[in-house]
């Protein structure tokens, strides 16, 4: 999907931007010329994944965007404070916020011990709503403001929670923050959506965990980036509330190709659906 140009000069501020989703759909928007916050932990090269806040910064500056690299832990207010009040000082303000960052451990109730219980609440669900938060007074000042949770729909099945209530509840809280604020501010003109991936998306922390062979039936990240792009670009008076999924977006933008996103092409309709969803959906005519 092709750059419109439509984010030339606004300013993204994107939660776990230094790798994964979070880089791509920043890379994404620096196309445009784009302000990029890249808002993360990564500092110091990790062991085992690739890229770092600095590393990210410098392939945004290549792309054609400008990049405020900040040191963020989302669970902490006071760096979520200071790299909110670096954006607006580099940038004059803040027009989009992609909350991206997020924590996972598939576990049973009883294997979940409590650090990594809070680990994924206080990432996913708090440091959402705080980002979201301490964004929202420049959100108001933009003429064209959006907030994309990377959360999914909110399937209630009980399948969905019974072999990972701990991820689950903490995931869906990022999708509860959508519905709330969507309608807190639809009548102040800001947009607030959830984007979900239709199929499971392969990055360095997922071949960390899964192995390389998961690649084999994922699709790439750049798939995330493009349905990001095209919602963010869109009047936030007219597109609130909504819970997008990757392939759905793309098709409505006329996006006819879908091989592009597959990691290995050949395997493009064997892909391995994402949680949290029942059914294919247009991904079984793709």
């Amino acid at each position: 999907m092709r750059n419109n140009g439509k984010l030339q000069g606004k300013t993204l501020f994107i939660t776990g931007a230094s790798r994964g989703i979070g880089k791509a759909i920043a890379l994404k928007a620096a196309r445009d010329g784009a302000n990029i916050v890249i808002a993360a932990k990564t500092a110091e090269p990790h062991p085992k994944l690739p890229g770092t806040i600095y590393t990210a910064a410098a392939e945004i500056e290549r792309a054609g965007g400008k990049a405020l690299p900040c040191i963020v832990d989302v669970r902490d207010e006071k760096q979520v404070q200071q790299a909110v009040e670096a954006a607006v000082a580099k940038f004059g303000g803040i027009d989009i916020v992609i909350n991206n960052a997020s924590a996972i451990s598939l576990t049973s109730t009883l294997d979940t011990e409590m650090k990594r219980y809070d680990l994924m609440q206080n990432i996913n669900t708090r440091g959402t709503f705080l980002v979201s938060k301490t964004c929202l007074p420049y959100l108001l000042k933009s003429s064209n403001p959006h907030i994309l949770n990377l959360s999914p729909p909110l399937n209630m099945k009980p399948h969905w929670f019974a072999n990972h209530t701990a991820y689950t509840i903490a995931k869906y809280g990022m999708s509860m923050c959508v519905l709330g604020m969507a309608e807190e501010f639809r009548s102040q003109g800001v947009a607030v959506n959830a984007l979900w991936p239709r199929t499971t998306i392969h990055t360095a922390a997922i071949e960390m965990l899964n192995g390389s062979e998961s690649a084999e039936y994922a699709r790439k990240p750049d798939i995330m980036a493009d349905a990001a792009y095209a919602i963010i670009c869109r009047d936030a008076r007219e597109y609130t509330g909504n819970f997008f999924m990757d392939d759905e977006i793309l098709l409505d933008c006329g996006v006819k190709d879908f091989s592009k996103y597959a990691c290995n092409p050949e395997n493009m309709h064997k892909l391995q659906l994402d949680i949290f969803l029942d059914d294919e959906g247009p991904f079984a005519k793709l």
